[in-house]
């Protein structure tokens, strides 16, 4: 198991459909606190919030984690995440797992399991987790992202439509081999490649599909695929998303 991988928890408090959701109180702490709290239970060596805001660098030290203050003009957390590995000097092969702010209801095997994923590929320079899709309604669905996988674990291409498509419109899949992948944006890097991709135009794959994991493979790199038995619980999106997350919050410590 490796046990030297960074989690880099990228956080804004701009937020379209939630303003300042970052700061949002969940029993009594913000919501990327108890993302980092989330972090803290799994093996990584070093855990950090990369942010543009004062206000969340105030919460994040207060709660005694580590806090980067980033630039504003990031276009994805990716290239928030290429500025941590600048500031902090990484090492090329130094593992990052990039758990987003608002997910703070995630468990602590999936950040391990995508990190060893990637510490046991020497030729990828990412790795990501997908599930199985047992049912029609999700490989149709647009919302949901699918991937192809090579025979050793590599992504072939992600797209919103559903692949691989069914020529002869069977909705029966061979025994055994799931109807696609569902791709969930989860994330391991090496330091390297996150220093790469900073400096990469966005592929026209990628600016028709809108999945920025489509730069990495035009770029030529190899993006490996773990499996997990189900999806981790969603993060936050929406006011609902919110209250769901809070009563969560408040079972778990009208449980101690």
């Amino acid at each position: 198991m490796v046990s030297k991988y960074w989690i880099c928890i990228p956080a804004r408090l701009r937020s379209s459909r939630l303003p300042e959701k970052a700061l949002a109180d969940l029993a009594g702490q913000p919501m990327v606190v108890r993302v980092a709290q989330a972090a803290a239970r799994t093996r990584a060596s070093r855990i950090l919030v990369a942010t543009d805001n004062r206000a969340i660098e105030s919460a994040v030290k207060a709660a005694g984690f580590e806090c980067l203050m980033t630039s504003a003009d990031h276009a994805t957390g990716t290239d928030r995440l290429a500025e941590v590995v600048q500031q902090t000097r990484a090492e090329p092969h130094q593992v990052l797992v990039n758990l987003q702010g608002d997910e703070p209801l995630m468990p602590e095997a999936p950040l391990d399991q995508v990190a060893m994923a990637l510490d046991a590929d020497p030729f990828a320079s990412v790795s990501t987790a997908v599930t199985a899709i047992e049912d029609q309604a999700t490989l149709q669905n647009p919302n949901v992202v699918k991937a192809v996988i090579g025979l050793s674990g590599q992504a072939l291409y992600f797209s919103r439509a559903p692949i691989p498509y069914q020529r002869d419109g069977s909705a029966v899949p061979e025994p055994g081999v799931p109807l696609g992948w569902r791709h969930l944006g989860l994330y391991a890097y090496r330091a390297a490649a996150l220093e790469a991709f900073a400096h990469w135009s966005p592929s026209p794959a990628e600016t028709r599909e809108q999945l920025e994991q489509l730069r990495w493979l035009h770029q030529g790199h190899r993006i490996t695929c773990v499996e997990l038995a189900s999806a981790p619980p969603p993060g936050v999106d929406t006011a609902e998303d919110l209250e769901v997350v809070r009563r969560a919050f408040g079972r778990r410590a009208s449980s101690l």
